[in-house]
């Protein structure tokens, strides 16, 4: 699949948000370890996407109570549903000068007639080979083995066109609005779990 930039300036993809608050000393002190212990930024990505993606849990595998949103309450909180741990992942990448987008697929969450939903990973810019690339920090169990790789995508989620689901080809410089109101504006997970985005604004 070919990806499509919402932005053409990279600089789109390093800007601190509410969301993607990069500047939280918290966020900032664990950026700063990566940075510190890897040579090259090919590194420091892949050391950053398995922290997310081992350390953090997905909230609905690990009987999550909280709904989390922004990059540093995820990181406090230690958990976050996929489009959380997205936000987290670009949030320290950003801090350290790797550009950072979102990007969605359409899913059904459970049999091969269930709704469609919004599921959010990210692409990051690799600057050694000058491409982006989609990354999936949400979380490995069993069925599922995303893995950091430059050649081949190995993402959470394998698209079943057949089943009506498709990737969304648009890097996002900022989580789509939809995202950030489901994810705020839900009083509980239970709450979160059964109203998930479906669409993009």
């Amino acid at each position: 699949m070919i990806l499509e930039c919402q932005s053409s300036h990279l600089d789109d993809y390093l800007q601190r948000t509410n969301v993607i608050d990069s500047d939280d000393e918290r966020i900032v002190a664990l950026a700063d370890r990566f940075r510190t212990k890897n040579e090259s930024n090919t590194d420091l990505i892949r050391s950053t996407y398995e922290f997310v993606r081992d350390e953090i849990k997905h909230s609905a595998d690990a009987g999550g109570l909280i709904v989390t949103c922004r990059a540093s309450d995820v990181l406090k909180a230690g958990e976050g549903i996929c489009f959380a741990k997205s936000h987290l992942f670009a949030a320290l990448l950003r801090r350290n000068g790797i550009p950072a987008g979102f990007c969605y697929q359409l899913l059904r969450l459970d049999s091969d007639d269930s709704p469609l939903f919004l599921h959010g990973l990210n692409a990051v810019y690799l600057k050694d080979v000058d491409r982006w690339m989609r990354l999936d920090v949400r979380g490995n169990k069993s069925g599922i083995d995303a893995r950091f790789s430059i050649d081949t995508e190995r993402l959470a989620f394998a698209v079943r066109t057949e089943k009506g689901e498709r990737d969304i080809s648009t890097i996002f410089a900022d989580p789509d609005p939809n995202v950030i109101a489901a994810l705020t504006e839900a009083k509980s997970f239970d709450e979160l779990w059964n109203n998930l985005p479906y669409e993009l604004t």
